[in-house]
């Protein structure tokens, strides 16, 4: 992976009454070390999305993060480390394929799930005897891990299911009782990691993700990709209230993940004019619905009936980049339902659009 460029380190106004928002300098980077070797949290960003780190070490520490989210234990963790070299030291198994993919793809936005080391505690695997590693490739995330010395358990820093955070505000605001958060700016990929099973043959991709398929492709000819297609639809199969409990192997992978407050239905562009009608059709004169819309092009026909609309780019990484954010702000807008213009490629599953369609179709999940 190419190494990312490094982000200014000015942090932008915290909300007056919100958790402390430091640059993450000497001073900023001391701050949040203190925190993290006595078993205490804080928010970090990473080239994915902001990261909410503990103590992978420490049991304890875990629990603060499960218990500041809202997390469910069943859905496990990712931990990130400094290097290839400590995240081998902690599992309990280095395949050959791991390694050949962390000399080609670390630091970057690649999760790989292998056996679980002695050092980690069940926790922070929900129970399972695996583990996610992967090293960030962004300079905070990395500078902070090198400072504190300690792998870092971090799931996104937001509130469970929730739209995940791009910035330190989207931080702030969702999670008001974090200790420290630690201000890089926006992220610059947007969604989350790529996640690869390691620990079956064959490798078994988990979740879509920021890395493209066609990157592991190269390296795991044979890796196992679930079609995503067999799901899409209108409507997801599965519910919240459906969801079992049994762990999950890795993060992302509940039906119901990365949702706005706003109803958000994913629909193919020709269907979305039928669904606005059957929406202003069913709203009662005292029940005004304020609509949002999500595209990648321009809708104007649609765009003049929503309150309003985010036309993100219409390449899949500057769409991936801008998504989360778009969504904060659509509900920032007081929408309350969105409709969202699936992408055009999402039924091939090595498709640039593939993790995308991912995070639209769980934040799409029936309540």
């Amino acid at each position: 992976m190419p190494t990312l460029p490094a982000l200014p380190l000015a942090p932008q106004s915290p909300p007056a009454d919100g958790p402390p928002v430091v640059a993450p300098d000497a001073a900023g980077l001391a701050r949040a070390t203190a925190l993290l070797i006595s078993d205490q949290v804080c928010a970090f960003p990473t080239e994915t999305v902001y990261g909410l780190g503990a103590s992978a070490l420490s049991t304890a520490a875990v629990e603060r993060i499960y218990a500041l989210k809202g997390r469910p234990k069943y859905n496990p963790l990712i931990v990130h480390v400094a290097s290839a070299k400590a995240a081998e030291a902690l599992a309990g198994a280095w395949p050959a394929s791991a390694a050949r993919l962390a000399a080609a793809l670390w630091p970057g936005p690649l999760t790989m799930v292998v056996p679980r080391g002695p050092r980690i505690p069940a926790l922070v695997s929900a129970g399972r005897d695996t583990m996610a590693l992967r090293v960030p490739a962004h300079p905070v995330a990395l500078a902070l891990l090198q400072a504190c010395g300690l792998p870092l358990a971090a799931p996104s820093a937001n509130r469970s299911e929730s739209v995940s955070p791009t910035t330190a505000q989207h931080v702030a605001r969702s999670l008001p009782a974090v200790p420290l958060i630690l201000d890089g700016g926006p992220c610059q990929l947007g969604i989350e990691s790529t996640v690869v099973d390691l620990t079956c043959c064959p490798p078994r991709l988990l979740r879509p993700g920021a890395l493209p398929v066609r990157a592991l492709r190269a390296l795991l000819p044979d890796l196992e990709v679930p079609s995503l297609a067999a799901s899409l639809g209108p409507e997801p199969a599965v519910s919240t209230q459906e969801e079992d409990t049994t762990a999950r192997a890795a993060p992302g992978m509940m039906s119901r993940h990365y949702a706005p407050r706003a109803v958000l239905y994913l629909l193919p562009e020709a269907a979305l004019q039928a669904e606005l009608s059957n929406l202003v059709a069913a709203a009662s004169p005292a029940g005004h619905r304020r609509l949002g819309l999500l595209c990648y092009r321009s809708q104007p026909d649609l765009a003049a009936h929503c309150a309003h609309v985010e036309q993100l780019p219409d390449d899949p990484l500057g769409y991936a980049a801008d998504l989360y954010a778009a969504l904060h702000r659509l509900d920032d807008a007081g929408v309350d339902i969105i409709l969202a213009v699936r992408p055009p490629d999402a039924r091939a599953e090595d498709a640039d659009w593939l993790a995308i369609t991912d995070r639209l179709q769980r934040a799409a999940a029936k309540v």
